[in-house]
């Protein structure tokens, strides 16, 4: 008797996962050390100003309003209306109708309004996390030199990895064409159009939860201090 092939787990974020599992592939759970790929992004220049930031003179901190419990609740109701913009559902509840063509066919159901949607939410989501990014760094300058000199770095870090990252992640759409029109050619009822949308909230809940990964690691030296 046969045996079902198994698909081999994916190492990573929630997101890697996905995006590996919608893309009906496997990943090396041994692909190149962390270390390694940034050598392949970041450039000498942006190298040595990394490094001279990590080892130069403390930076002085400057006056200002410190960071309070206000501030990261406001933090926290971004990242809440963020994921309701995502959750919520613009389209009507019951399947769209497929248009009939010239020869009274049914003509299939187009990815276009879910393609827009999703790079609508993706510019959403880096206007809100950039500035909130931003707004942070600055609190971090008024608290201490250390802080000063983590607010420096970071701001480093999103300037050299910025471009990389806008490029990954506008492949994302793509991708999820390509899942899209497998599911509907595939699919002998309407039922995968509700399967396609879970998974394309699915997607944007955990891409939302990557562009947060440097917010919360600024909101925990904030805390802390």
């Amino acid at each position: 008797m046969a045996k079902t092939a198994q698909r081999t787990p994916v190492p990573g974020p929630a997101f890697i996962r996905l995006l590996a599992r919608l893309a009906e592939s496997n990943l090396s759970s041994t692909g190149p050390a962390l270390s390694d790929r940034l050598s392949e992004w970041v450039d000498w220049t942006r190298a040595v100003t990394l490094s001279k930031a990590l080892d130069g003179r403390l930076p002085a901190a400057v006056e200002g309003p410190d960071f309070d419990a206000d501030e990261d609740a406001e933090c926290q109701r971004i990242r809440a209306a963020m994921e309701a913009s995502i959750v919520q559902e613009p389209e009507p509840t019951k399947p769209p109708r497929r248009v009939v063509d010239a020869d009274g066919a049914d003509a299939p159901i187009e990815y276009t309004v879910y393609g827009e949607r999703y790079l609508s939410l993706q510019r959403a989501m880096l206007s809100a996390t950039s500035r909130l990014r931003g707004r942070l760094r600055d609190m971090l300058t008024r608290s201490s030199p250390e802080m000063a000199r983590l607010a420096e770095v970071d701001a480093l870090m999103e300037q050299t990895l910025s471009a990389r990252e806008y490029s990954l992640l506008a492949k994302v759409p793509v991708l999820l064409r390509v899942h899209f029109e497998r599911l509907r050619d595939n699919g002998t009822d309407d039922a995968w159009l509700e399967v396609f949308r879970r998974d394309m909230q699915s997607l944007l809940l955990a891409e939302l939860d990557i562009r947060f990964k440097p917010i919360e690691g600024l909101l925990a030296a904030l805390r802390t201090h």
